[in-house]
């Protein structure tokens, strides 16, 4: 946009995030007093004492999914592909947590106390596979990073004029700040706040859009101007779009390369995933094609009122290929549509997504340094104080490096879409041997490790050869979806070739009792002793008495019940499997074959869903956790009212202080 919507300080304002750097401090300083839950060991620093509910970790899997692409990108792939756009984003990303689901159970039965993933892969194979996969694991890190700070950084930008560069950095220092002093479950509540706005303010642009702008028909009309090549006549109104299917493999592989190997997501629930894919898909099917649709919207200067016509001036011009691959659609629909209201609205919602996402990447890489690099190869005797302090450190450090990450990619000219498609290509090799290591006693070791490094490899040779072929040898930094599909394909498939044929030939027959044994509390240890080479151990299990008010549930060892545990990975298993077919198969392919064009009726029904899809979503993730919380909710307004009429009154205190003040009275 040639002219910004909004000031320049309104952009510095959102980048730096004091107020809601404030605001979650705030958050966090009444738990601690109210709750007598503190962030200030490492337990409760890194995994929240492993006492959050469901519908927490519902709404934190949504929140922490919903990344700067998850705006930005579905909408741009809607204005690139019509309808088909938004489903193959929603669906080719929503599978991987339904399906992780079946891992989260397999986890929890085999390694329930571990920190990261990497604890167990280092556990069963040792540390040269430790390193390898922690290869991955932190190139994933670094790649959704980048990819949050260089949509984050291009959309405040164009809005407000503010300093790229600026962006860049003060973006992920904002979210360190209340990170470092919160933790995990400060990274929980900030996500909840998120999840809260982002569908309120989801839910205002579909009833802005579908309301007072006719959607059918406009589409049909840019159709007619610039008809989308690939698609069944053409036409912004069907499923049967060729490159549609292309960025749907591409995005397929992708995001099961981000989730599996992404420390930030190995808290997976199948109602967040479920959710999560309401947002995507509403997003763009509203903001993506609104974009599209109001190209065939004449301008107050136009002297024809036909798009066909000449003189026609459209009141939103076609956006150029750079400024889609940079997410810019999304951005330039609310502001044309609602002016510096929708500006603003859409500057929010970039910034609770992007600092969301943020501060669990943030969480993820410094549980990674703390536990897999400083415990295990600088101090493996270290105290309660140094972890915790090296966690702070992790937090301050990454947020560091995310910001000189994204200004070296914005000065390459390597955008958010491009990241986006590419990622694939170099993680995707290690999904398959990271979910073999996890839950199949047979995965060998040399199988895993060379399909990971061979079909890194591959990937990467396939999509130097395609783009350097389909570019006359040159590199292609653009989105394309042939190279990005012959990387893509080369990865994942090799690595899970190799990882699978290698075991079956050669199978090991590992039991897990090690990885079940990986900071085991020492309530459950039959000997104190400790072997030197062992990874930290906790030197505490949670408190009971905080535990019971912030789980009503069972406590953490019904939980890890075995018997229990293989149910629920049935159920994960049985479930996911199904939604994943109905995502991928039952509901796009026969669509596709089909090459129906939607009439008004039958676009109509596929909005409504997305509507209906929406608000159900919203139920699960922002009103159901407030009722599963409603013991310690109860706890902290009684508390606050306590030190209202009489100060100092209302501060929590634990029951066996209480009785024991008692008593000596």
């Amino acid at each position: 946009m040639s002219d910004q919507v909004l000031p320049q300080g309104a952009g510095y304002g959102v980048g730096i995030g004091l107020f809601f750097s404030a605001f979650m401090l705030g958050l966090t300083a009444m738990q601690a007093r109210y709750t007598g839950v503190s962030p200030k060991d490492s337990e409760e620093f890194t995994s929240a004492s492993r006492s959050v509910k469901p519908g927490l970790i519902a709404s934190g899997i949504v929140s922490a999914w919903t990344w700067a692409a998850t705006l930005l990108q579905s909408s741009a792939v809607a204005y690139r592909y019509g309808i088909s756009g938004p489903w193959w984003y929603a669906a080719g990303a929503t599978v991987q947590v339904l399906l992780f689901a079946q891992l989260a159970a397999k986890l929890k039965l085999n390694a329930p106390y571990a920190h990261t993933w990497l604890e167990i892969v280092a556990v069963r194979w040792g540390t040269t596979a430790h390193l390898i996969f922690m290869f991955f694991g932190l190139a994933t890190n670094l790649i959704v990073s980048s990819m949050l700070v260089l949509g984050g950084s291009a959309t405040v930008t164009d809005l407000t004029g503010m300093s790229t560069i600026a962006a860049c950095f003060l973006i992920p220092m904002g979210v360190a700040i209340y990170v470092v002093v919160g933790g995990m479950r400060s990274t929980l509540l900030c996500d909840y706040t998120h999840t809260t706005v982002l569908f309120a303010i989801i839910l205002t642009f579909v009833f802005t859009v579908y309301v007072t702008v006719r959607m059918h028909f406009l589409l049909s009309e840019a159709s007619a101007v610039a008809p989308v090549a690939g698609n069944a006549g053409g036409s912004y109104l069907t499923l049967r779009s060729k490159n549609g299917l292309i960025f749907g493999v591409i995005n397929l592989i992708g995001n099961f390369a981000t989730v599996f190997q992404d420390q930030a997501y190995w808290q997976p629930y199948l109602i967040g995933g479920l959710a999560w894919f309401a947002i995507p898909f509403t997003m763009a099917t509203t903001l993506g094609l609104a974009a599209v649709a109001l190209s065939a919207v004449p301008a107050l200067s136009s002297s024809a009122q036909v798009p066909t016509a000449s003189g026609f001036v459209p009141l939103l011009p076609a956006l150029s290929d750079a400024q889609i691959s940079a997410g810019l659609p999304a951005p330039v629909a609310a502001a044309t549509l609602l002016g510096k209201s929708g500006a603003t609205a859409m500057l929010i919602l970039l910034f609770l997504a992007v600092t969301s996402a943020t501060s669990a990447e943030l969480i993820a890489v410094s549980s990674i340094w703390t536990y897999d690099i400083y415990v295990r190869y600088i101090n493996p005797k270290a105290t309660e104080q140094q972890v915790l302090r090296m966690s702070h450190l992790g937090v301050a450090g990454f947020a560091l490096v995310m910001g000189i990450a994204g200004v070296i990619f914005y000065y390459i000219g390597i955008s958010m879409g491009w990241l986006y498609t590419f990622m694939g290509v170099i993680l995707g090799s290690a999904v398959v041997p990271i979910a073999l290591c996890i839950t199949w006693r047979k995965a060998s070791k040399v199988g895993c490790l060379a399909g990971a490094v061979i079909g890194f490899i591959v990937g990467l040779a396939a999509w130097l050869a395609t783009t350097a072929g389909l570019n006359d040898h040159m590199i292609n930094v653009t989105v394309g979806n042939y190279e990005m599909l012959a990387g893509n394909l080369g990865s994942i498939a090799t690595g899970g070739i190799i990882a699978t044929i290698v075991s079956l030939i050669w199978p090991e027959d590992y039991d897990f009792a090690a990885t079940r044994a990986i900071n085991l509390p020492a309530s459950h240890r039959k000997t104190p002793a400790v072997d030197d080479g062992e990874v930290y151990v906790e030197k505490k299990a949670p408190d009971p008495s905080i535990s019971s008010v912030l789980n009503e549930g069972p406590k953490l060892d019904n939980e890890l019940d075995p018997a229990g545990l293989n149910k629920a990975f049935k159920f994960a298993a049985w479930s996911s499997v199904a939604l994943t077919l109905i995502f991928l198969i039952l509901v796009p392919l026969p669509l596709f074959g089909a090459s129906t064009i939607y009439s008004v009726v039958g676009f109509s029904v596929w909005v409504i869903v997305g509507i209906v899809w929406a608000f159900c979503s919203a139920f699960a993730v922002v009103l159901y956790p407030l009722w599963e919380s409603r013991a310690a909710l109860a706890l902290i307004s009684r508390g606050i009212i306590k030190d209202i009429f009489a100060r100092g009154s209302g501060k929590y205190v634990p029951p066996e202080a209480a009785t024991e003040t008692q008593t000596a009275a």
